[in-house]
């Protein structure tokens, strides 16, 4: 397993970006997949884009293709997500996790063993 930091949550007005920062400790980061998911009260997780271990290969939700990139950097042992054109839909907590199962399209939190804590984004309109 790794462990994982989240950071670069805020408030910021629709049409902004911000982005988050994945940091892990544990050797194997480079050989874990990376996601991103968000939850807001009330709601189960939503996957929102994971990345490959190599960094070659990534996925996003539809509700977030085009407009947010995932990373990585592994001599850094980071992932990033940059959100940019941001809505007011895309307020909730933001979770990295870290897994071994392949990346796919609408990942689920069963296919990763390690969790960030989540950082909070707030989109006012």
């Amino acid at each position: 397993q790794v462990q994982l930091v989240e950071s670069g949550g805020g408030l910021v007005q629709a049409g902004g970006s911000l982005r988050l920062s994945c940091a892990a400790t544990g050797r194997t980061f480079s050989i874990y997949n990376i996601g991103w998911f968000r939850q807001v009260p009330g709601k189960e997780r939503e996957f929102v884009a994971a990345i490959d271990w190599r960094g070659v290969e990534w996925y996003y939700a539809d509700s977030v293709k085009g407009r947010f990139t995932i990373s990585r950097d592994n001599a850094k042992y980071t992932v990033t997500l940059q959100m940019n054109s941001l809505k007011p839909e895309d307020t909730a907590v933001y979770y990295c996790a870290g897994g071994r199962y392949p990346p796919y399209s609408g990942m689920l939190e069963r296919d990763f063993d390690s969790w960030g804590q989540g950082t909070q984004v707030t989109v006012s309109s």
